[in-house]
């Protein structure tokens, strides 16, 4: 007879979200999660398979969480403008409580950049697609940019946002905001 969960697995994986996003896979022991997690390791192998299962379920989570502010940027009617507002959008959920951990999904793509796990890859590259999609989509609406310069305002709004993810884990909201604007003023 298998024993009855005696946590809730939401809260269990938003509790490993949040340990991953702030120390990163390597350097976040079982050990930790355990402690995190409120529950044992055997409990966590149980559930997840193994610290690599849980990272990947916390993925999905966040990008679960995310999928408001990619809604709220595929429903808005202003193109560029709602693009920009999408990036302080990012950097308001960055600094939610204090905390400066940048983007779970970026700080990932760099701590795996070298990395052979295709299951890794698949996640960041779904993201990063749906991301530039709906950059995409949003940079079309200003009708006098041709293909190849939407395409290409696209790659360095995907850049930015990688940079503005990793720096905002050492600089300052308002140096962050600075580089909002001068992005946008460039573009």
């Amino acid at each position: 007879m298998a024993r009855k969960k005696e946590y809730i697995e939401q809260e269990v994986i938003t509790k490993a979200m949040n340990l991953f996003w702030k120390y990163g896979y390597e350097s976040t022991s079982m050990k930790m999660l355990e402690h995190e997690m409120g529950i044992n390791k055997f409990s966590i192998y149980s559930s997840f398979g193994n610290k690599h299962g849980l990272y990947l379920e916390s993925l999905k989570l966040y990008k679960s969480q995310l999928n408001s502010v990619f809604e709220k940027l595929k429903e808005a009617p202003n193109g560029v403008e709602d693009i920009k507002q999408f990036f302080y959008d990012s950097v308001a959920s960055y600094y939610k409580d204090g905390n400066k951990k940048g983007c779970l999904v970026t700080n990932t793509y760099n701590e795996f950049s070298n990395s052979e796990d295709e299951l890794l890859k698949e996640q960041m590259a779904s993201f990063m697609n749906r991301l530039k999609d709906l950059f995409i989509e949003k940079l079309k609406m200003d009708t006098t940019k041709n293909e190849e310069t939407i395409l290409k305002q696209a790659n360095f709004l995907l850049l930015a946002k990688h940079g503005l993810a990793a720096a905002s884990r050492v600089n300052s909201k308002k140096e962050i905001e600075d580089y909002i604007e001068i992005t946008f003023k460039n573009l």
